[in-house]
């Protein structure tokens, strides 16, 4: 109950559901966060600080870069009930959904086949440096949520990508490399390489690639 109240009284502000909402679609470094929302350093350093204590909001290190920190949603059913609809009546659909990741062997395969299984649009997936094949978890893991893999083996994001993608980076070296039109700080789960790491993974993938089917099929 406690942390209940803490959520909803760090969401019962329009500055910090203006910052959750800049958050639903891709992490953001603070500067990137303030330069979208148009707001001061100041006012959002206290309003990250509110939803950072609620547990709304997650700041970690750049996998790439140790320097850079991204800030990122904590998904809970509470966080997305209080976030606006997908914005995408309006917006043009992309020919296609590409996912990248470093060695296109877990995550960006993994995010691949969750919105493949969506039907909305093509969707492809690749790597800054392919690894030789799909990662045995990952494989597992798709298989244990119900789920196929979108391609047979790793490609490399330059044979891969095309005008008309739009490219979602989850993982930070891949982001910091290469740029993507949203980026995903998810921590890479072959680092570890246990089966809970790549469930971890999953459900972290998850709540963002819901949100994104749901954008793309408002879209024209």
């Amino acid at each position: 109950m406690t942390d209940r109240l803490a959520v909803l009284a760090a969401l019962a502000d329009a500055h910090r559901l203006a910052l959750v909402d800049a958050l639903a679609d891709g992490d953001l470094a603070p500067g990137e966060l303030g330069a979208r929302t148009g707001m001061a350093s100041s006012l959002l350093a206290h309003h990250l600080r509110v939803l950072e204590d609620a547990g709304v909001v997650r700041r970690r290190r750049s996998d790439a870069d140790r320097r850079r920190s991204y800030l990122a949603l904590a998904w809970s059913p509470l966080v997305e009930a209080a976030l606006s609809r997908p914005a995408g009546e309006a917006a043009a659909r992309p020919d296609r959904v590409v996912f990248t990741c470093t060695a296109n062997s877990a995550r960006s395969q993994m995010a691949a086949a969750m919105l493949a299984a969506a039907r909305i649009v093509p969707v492809a997936s690749a790597g800054t440096d392919p690894a030789p094949r799909i990662h045995p978890l990952a494989l597992d893991e798709l298989d244990r949520r119900g789920l196929a893999p979108a391609a047979l083996a790793p490609a490399a994001l330059d044979e891969v990508r095309d005008a008309g993608d739009l490219v979602v980076a989850v993982c930070d070296l891949a982001y910091e490399d290469c740029g993507g039109d949203l980026h995903w700080s998810v921590p890479d789960p072959a680092a570890e390489g246990t089966t809970r790491a790549f469930a971890a993974a999953f459900d972290a993938l998850e709540p963002r690639v819901r949100r994104l089917a749901a954008s793309l099929a408002s879209s024209t």
